[in-house]
């Protein structure tokens, strides 16, 4: 028989059970922990140890789970005896998916060191300020991020190690092949790490122009893992059977977003990790070659963002290929349109929708949405009742507000970040007394469903990518045409927003499109160049304060109603 949903999270969460919920302090802060949570990262990488199951799928390569391990010991041991690195370090990882990526990851975890995710989009201006604000010691790169990045590694001292270099390539001084650093068979070293050691660093923009590192700790991670893990137990027994297997398929995960990305590295490459899930990794997006890949490996589940279902959805071939393995359909990054919710719940023969609501700073977990729930409260991001997390909605003030009313969305959690890296003010801002301020505003209804209805962040959501409009702003400031600009966003079918902006030239200066475009390139990630930009001969509206009026622009240039 059925159960509720709270009958379902008593039964799941309570005494004796895996996920058994305890109460404890974290640095001060009260909080919901699982009991049986391991102690750290490395703890559950040790577990896949002697397991020849297939964990790694990329392109016509098979990794297996003990095969990746025998790599994340070499991998640890030369970070540690070679180029030696201790307990707090910083070592960074750039490059696309690839099986190296998540053995780089797994070594640095196991000794201790910080795990810094830096985004394989960035250009050598992006990259080379991630490389200095986080202090590296040493970087794993490949061959097209080593180049990139290879000016200020090579001005600091920073070793690289380079992944999938062609045999003839001369390498820079400093710059070592893979091959020629890891020796399989080498053991891990013994390093003692805790859960409240720092584990890692992932970029997110920052309001100011600069990203901020966010810092966490094995514990934070951890968490947010069987945070996701606990709701799909959850919503398992609410319908009586495993929602991530049945059917006869083995739970499997396809990649399709970055590992960069928290959602790529934690809810589904963790997961898998954790889980000894396979783990199918896409190079690149590409809907056809997504639906192959799930008909070919009989993939369970597919997390991306939203408009990764579309484009599934809309792939010409798509009635060609077999998903009839899919039961999960859906991710996060993004909110979703209601149509799509629709379009998930008739185009798949097993899949349903789901949506979580997640941040970098959340590690991906927050409040979900799944199956019939979803399909009843399609624009509701899911319960506010979560197994670790508390949610309020509170006014500019900091007062909790009541059931129904709109304001900023506040979330406490074991999984959150401990803080960005060394910006305590940012910290300060963001994180008070364990509670977390989002920057968005939503409201949670009488059900217990939260909403999310707009962003206090000057912030653009492409696609799942955050773009804060004050880094594309200064970029563009940067032009000598340039008097003045604003950037925001517009909506978009497929992407939810696309960035545009609105620029006034100076007296006697001239400036196309595509100068413009031609000159951000170079400044910044593809993903934040303005894919609409309109020229304005007067000044841009402003308040009595002197704040730019973007509802005014977007409605006047793009006749969007805000």
């Amino acid at each position: 028989m059925p159960l509720s949903y709270d009958e379902a999270f008593a039964a799941v969460t309570g005494p004796g059970q895996d996920f058994e919920l305890v109460e404890g302090t974290v640095r001060g802060v009260r909080y919901r922990l699982f009991k049986n949570a391991p102690p750290t990262l490395g703890h559950l990488f040790a577990r896949a140890r002697g397991d020849e199951s297939t964990f790694l799928v990329y392109e016509d390569e098979r990794w297996t789970f003990d095969e990746t391990m025998r790599h994340v010991d070499a991998l640890a041991h030369a970070l540690v005896h070679t180029y030696g690195v201790r307990k707090g370090d910083r070592v960074g990882i750039a490059m696309r998916n690839l099986p190296e990526w998540v053995v780089a990851f797994a070594a640095i975890l196991s000794v201790g060191a910080v795990s810094v995710s830096l985004n394989a989009w960035w250009t050598e201006p992006e990259l080379a300020y991630g490389v200095e604000d986080s202090g590296l010691s040493v970087l794993v790169a490949d061959p097209e991020r080593a180049e990139r990045s290879g000016r200020v590694a090579a001005e600091r001292g920073i070793p690289v190690i380079v992944v999938r270099t062609e045999p003839a390539a001369v390498l820079p001084d400093g710059v070592r092949r893979y091959e020629d650093v890891v020796t399989l068979g080498d053991a891990m070293p013994s390093v003692d790490v805790g859960p409240d050691d720092d584990a890692t660093i992932l970029y997110t923009s920052g309001t100011t122009g600069f990203p901020k590192g966010a810092v966490s700790t094995h514990r934070a991670v951890v968490h947010a893992l069987m945070a996701f893990w606990a709701n799909t137990t959850i919503q398992s027994a609410r319908r009586g059977e495993n929602i991530l297997g049945g059917g006869g398929f083995e739970p499997s995960f396809i990649l399709i977003v970055p590992l960069f990305h928290v959602t790529g590295c934690v809810p589904v490459m963790l997961s898998c990790f954790g889980l000894h899930y396979k783990l199918v990794m896409m190079r690149k997006w590409e809907p056809e070659e997504a639906l192959r890949l799930i008909e070919a490996e009989r993939v369970t589940t597919f997390v991306g963002v939203p408009t990764q279902s579309w484009d599934l959805l809309e792939c010409p071939k798509f009635s060609e290929y077999d998903t009839s393995s899919l039961v999960s359909v859906g991710g996060g990054g993004a909110p979703a349109p209601a149509t799509l919710v629709d379009r998930v719940e008739h185009g798949f023969r097993r899949g349903r929708p789901n949506i979580g609501y997640g941040m970098t700073e959340t590690n991906a977990y927050g409040p979900g949405n799944t199956g019939d729930d979803y399909v009843a409260h399609p624009t509701s991001t899911g319960r506010a009742r979560t197994t670790i997390m508390d949610v309020e909605i509170r006014d500019e003030f900091g007062a909790v507000l009541p059931v129904g009313s709109r304001g900023q969305i506040w979330l406490k959690g074991p999984n959150l970040i401990r803080g960005y890296w060394n910006k305590p003010e940012a910290t300060a801002e963001t994180i008070v007394e364990g509670w977390l301020a989002t920057g968005d505003i939503g409201r949670i209804d009488e059900e217990g469903f939260l909403y999310i209805e707009d962003r206090a962040k000057d912030m653009v959501l492409r696609g799942g990518e955050n773009v804060y409009c004050a880094e594309v702003e200064s970029a563009i400031y940067e032009h000598p045409a340039v008097y003045e600009a604003a950037v925001f966003g517009v909506p978009h079918e497929r992407l939810g927003e696309e960035v545009a902006c609105v620029v006034q030239c100076k007296h006697g200066a001239s400036l196309t499109e595509d100068e413009l475009r031609t000159f951000l390139s170079e400044r910044l990630a593809p993903f934040k160049v303005p894919s609409r930009i309109v020229f304005s001969e007067d000044r841009l509206p402003r308040n009595p304060s002197g704040k730019m009026l973007k509802r005014e622009l977007r409605s006047t240039f793009f006749d969007v109603e805000s």
